[in-house]
């Protein structure tokens, strides 16, 4: 009885609705700047509904990154891409302790500097060729939405989306990502080549004075 009690709440119906509409929404924004692709579209807007966490690979020049920095501008959320290196250290991402002086006191204390992981949408570009210990600075983050930063813990905006891109080929200098890397993603998307008429398509895009002018269809609440 409560179930179907449930299942007939108008206002849970309508919460169903407005979803789908939204749904319709971003896929029809995004089809207005990138070409094709409507299954990668269509399983980034599900991940990103469903606030899960997502692995994009392809082959350089997929609009890996058009397609989040999109999907980032429709959700009125803020975007930080964040290049992984063999060099990056955990602390580039998460942030640091900064010691300065206190100018009313004289007194120098530590300041802590938020890193690129305190955003809403974050790309993490490249996510292999960055060393295990660097990759580990994500765990926390992505599991838990906070990070815990010399001794002090400090919650991430919420929403918060790690959206990760990694290279098929060219495997040299890169890293395995871990099983529990793995784990906090909700979903891997393979983005594959545009076929002929899509190329044609793209090149009349790129060539010509289109510009398609997306319009917001979310907001972080």
């Amino acid at each position: 009885m409560a179930e179907a009690q449930r299942s007939s709440d108008p206002s849970a119906v309508e919460v169903v609705n407005q979803l789908h509409r939204s749904y319709d929404q971003l896929r029809e924004q995004m089809g207005g700047v990138i070409v094709g692709l409507e299954d990668v579209i269509e399983q980034l807007t599900v991940a990103l509904l469903c606030r899960g966490h997502c692995i994009l690979e392809g082959v350089p020049g997929l609009a890996k990154t058009k397609i989040v920095s999109t999907m980032a501008s429709l959700l009125n959320l803020s975007f930080r891409r964040v290049q992984f290196t063999p060099d990056l250290m955990p602390s580039d991402i998460t942030g640091t302790d900064v010691l300065e002086e206190d100018r009313t006191t004289g007194k120098r204390v530590f300041r802590f500097i938020e890193g690129p992981l305190f955003g809403y949408m974050i790309l993490a570009d490249e996510i292999n060729r960055t060393p295990p210990k660097t990759q580990s600075a994500l765990l926390e983050a992505m599991e838990e939405r906070q990070l815990t930063v010399g001794g002090q813990n400090y919650q991430l905006p919420n929403p918060f989306l790690v959206l990760a891109t990694q290279n098929p080929i060219e495997q040299e200098g890169t890293y395995t990502l871990p099983e529990a890397q793995l784990d906090r993603f909700m979903l891997k998307v393979i983005l594959g080549y545009p076929d002929f008429n899509e190329e044609i398509e793209i090149m009349k895009l790129v060539t010509t004075a289109y510009n398609f002018e997306t319009k917001q269809v979310l907001d972080g609440e």
